[in-house]
């Protein structure tokens, strides 16, 4: 084709619009990718802005007034006398019991997750790799509810634990931790040893997977390095491993911090007459009909959650999540 051709034939450089509706609306989101962007954000903002936050702001409202001690009715007045029966010694128990199971699941799973973690980002390849995934995985595939009951069954006195530490002459070692006050019980199924056993097992997955995750960024020429300048294996772990997967244990703490201080059917099913704040909030708007209080009980957490949250993004660990 010659130059002379080319030039009595120029190619448009916008091509004309399509024809009909759908090449209407083709034409309109590609000149305005704002337009198709706002249109693909709608539906879950909506939501997210309607479902979940109007329902924590109706929340938020219901713990402001307070209840009729003689009427039983709720007075729709604002206050913040349910705010201060938080601070009660009852309920003041609850929160404490519960902050401090989630701070010792999350620490006891932190340690456990660490040295499995670091085994599958330092030394797992290809299938064996792939068998780490399927191992901390496929826990979670299983049923909430059925997990939680095969754990009663073992920890039962006539579980299969207190079989075998029958037959490993330890069950005087089991019936010594039993008989301690707080954490022992008639059984460890009943008991605040069962429930924290089974809080870092149902749990767990959500910290190895971050750690691993954190693990995997660090340089393999670091701790060669390390290794090289004479720093002790501690030494390694201290200033090179522990500060860099730092963010991930963080990361994987507000899983299971959060998902421990929210829970209710663990406690409910593995563990002792004494509530934790999930229980409290099912029986105060249940079987008291007290719903402010029951309200003022699940502010808590967020509270709590909120600050932990603050904390978190300032150590960089929503980088590993």
């Amino acid at each position: 084709m010659t130059i002379a051709a080319v030039q009595s034939n120029p190619t448009p450089a916008i091509l004309p619009g399509s024809g009909g509706m759908r090449g209407a609306f083709s034409d309109l989101f590609w000149r305005r990718p704002k337009l198709l962007l706002l249109l693909m954000l709608l539906p879950p903002l909506l939501w997210l802005g309607i479902v979940y936050i109007g329902s924590l702001f109706a929340l938020l409202l219901q713990s402001f007034f307070s209840i009729d001690e003689f009427s039983g009715l709720i007075n729709r007045e604002f206050t913040l006398k349910t705010y201060g029966d938080l601070f009660q010694a009852a309920n003041l128990d609850i929160i404490l019991r519960t902050v401090t199971m989630a701070a010792l699941v999350t620490l006891a799973s932190a340690v456990i997750a660490f040295p499995i973690a670091y085994y599958a980002a330092r030394y797992a390849r290809g299938r064996w790799k792939a068998l780490f995934y399927l191992g901390v995985m496929l826990p979670l595939w299983s049923s909430y509810l059925v997990k939680i009951y095969a754990w009663k069954l073992i920890l039962a006195k006539e579980g299969i634990l207190t079989w075998l530490l029958a037959k490993l002459n330890l069950l005087w070692l089991l019936d010594g931790w039993l008989s301690l006050p707080v954490v022992g019980g008639n059984s460890l199924s009943v008991s605040f040893t069962g429930t924290f056993i089974v809080f870092v097992y149902v749990w767990l997955p959500f910290m190895i997977l971050p750690v691993q995750a954190a693990l995997e960024r660090v340089p393999g020429n670091l701790v060669e390095a390390s290794s090289d300048l004479g720093a002790s294996p501690g030494q390694t772990f201290r200033n090179v491993l522990f500060p860099l997967a730092l963010p991930g244990i963080v990361a994987g703490s507000i899983f299971t911090f959060s998902l421990t201080l929210g829970d209710y059917i663990i406690p409910q099913i593995i563990g002792t007459s004494r509530l934790f704040i999930g229980q409290a909030v099912y029986s105060q708007q249940g079987t008291a009909g007290n719903i402010p209080l029951a309200a003022a009980f699940t502010v808590v957490p967020i509270v709590i959650m909120g600050f932990y949250l603050w904390g978190a993004k300032r150590m960089g660990a929503f980088d590993a999540l």
